[in-house]
């Protein structure tokens, strides 16, 4: 039997409607490519862990939050995620933007605060309304939020809406599969590291905000530069300024907590594991960071990016 045609008008109509369709989708993707910034290369810095065992491992240095994307995967980094057997982060779940405003909520809030304006030096007090103003916010809306949460708030309200979903942390446990991801911290512990301070180690932390935004990791600036080049020379630098320049701070924020993480990740170690430890890479910096606490245990930490 002859195969049975389409009518010559019908087949010149549906090629004509798939045109149409296909222009409009590339018209589509270009509007979408126009509004998105365009991916900046980067080429962060990684570790290998070696032991005398034949332990092994990886340290990843990430930025939280990025002001554009990041183009900073490579051979050598996909390599390592191959190789890794668990993903290790500080925080599980960076995208759960509601679980990180109900931890915030239940921790930031306590009755009975003096103004925010008596927390701080009268020589900071211009830079406090400046920095409320650039956040849209009203002293008086601050009467019950403790210090430190204050001080988190307005260090980030310079963040653009996507900074933290550019963040390399969130790409990585995408590449997770079906890897077990490994909180070294998660979220409460995070912010309750912040809320444990003292109260005058709190206003210390308000007051390294206001003189100095780029304390906190931001998205955009030196630091994320530093990072794109991997040049750990200059975020070890970062280190020691800002609110890391005050010896309780940097205690509490840094030193302590790389500490926590190494005796964590030596453990991991020993037990055979393979984890890709990927976590800020100020984390990574100077004699107080990852690679050279593992190294002080006997572990041979070699940088291969």
């Amino acid at each position: 039997m002859p195969r049975h045609r389409r009518p010559a008008p019908f087949a010149r109509r549906e090629r004509k409607r798939k045109r149409i369709a296909g222009a409009l989708a590339f018209l589509v993707a270009l509007a979408v490519a126009a509004c998105s910034p365009a991916p900046q290369p980067a080429h962060p810095a990684l570790w290998r862990i070696d032991g005398p065992h034949g332990e092994q491992g990886w340290l990843f240095g990430t930025i939280h939050a990025l002001d554009r994307p990041a183009l900073w995967r490579s051979a050598e980094i996909d390599a390592a995620l191959r190789g890794s057997d668990r993903i290790v982060v500080e925080v599980g779940n960076p995208g759960d933007g509601a679980a990180l405003r109900k931890t915030f909520a239940g921790l930031a809030r306590s009755s009975g605060l003096p103004p925010l304006s008596v927390r701080v030096e009268p020589a900071l007090r211009p830079r406090l309304a400046e920095a409320l103003h650039a956040a849209g916010a009203r002293e008086a809306g601050f009467a019950d939020v403790e210090t430190w949460a204050a001080a988190l708030t307005l260090a980030r309200a310079g963040q653009g809406p996507d900074d933290a979903a550019n963040g390399i942390d969130r790409a990585v446990l995408e590449l997770a599969g079906g890897r077990p991801v490994i909180e070294l911290e998660g979220a409460f512990a995070q912010l309750r590291i912040f809320d444990a301070l003292p109260e005058d180690e709190q206003r210390r932390l308000l007051a390294a905000v206001l003189r100095d935004a780029r304390g906190i990791d931001t998205g955009g600036g030196d630091l994320a530069e530093a990072w794109r080049r991997g040049d750990m020379r200059r975020i070890e630098a970062e280190t020691h300024r800002g609110l890391l320049a005050d010896p309780a701070l940097r205690e509490a924020l840094f030193t302590g907590r790389n500490r926590a993480w190494s005796d964590r990740l030596a453990a991991m170690l020993a037990r055979g594991q393979r984890p890709f430890v990927a976590v800020g890479a100020a984390h990574m910096a100077g004699a107080e960071g990852l690679p050279a606490l593992l190294a002080a245990r006997g572990y041979k930490v070699i940088r291969v990016q």
